[in-house]
């Protein structure tokens, strides 16, 4: 029976390693998004959070296959943004122009 159960544990954890993350949290803070690069698949999203306490940050994207404005992301908020075709992207800070965020998409 333990082994079975050992067994089981195992499956599971196989299992649950191979699961698409579904939410990638990319953090704002310091001025510098973390991690600075990320890959997806088609239709996946990223999170981005502002976790500064006193900077205002903005997320963009500028490409001829696809653009975002978050607008404003004030300190503790958050933009969702989804991808909905494939290609290598960079979101960047409105505020912040130094500030980039590789994003490959396949």
């Amino acid at each position: 029976m333990l082994l079975g159960m050992l067994g089981w544990v195992i499956m599971t954890g196989v299992a649950v390693a191979t699961l698409p993350d579904p939410d990638h949290i990319i953090s704002q803070r310091g001025k510098r998004f973390g991690p600075g690069n990320v890959a997806l698949r088609v239709g996946e999203h990223i999170t981005v959070v502002n976790d500064d306490d006193n900077f205002v940050h903005h997320a963009y994207i500028e490409d001829e296959l696809f653009t975002f404005d978050s607008g404003d992301i004030e300190p503790g908020a958050r933009a969702v943004i989804t991808f909905p075709t494939e290609g290598d992207f960079t979101v960047l800070c409105g505020v912040h122009p130094k500030m980039k965020l590789a994003v490959h998409v396949r």
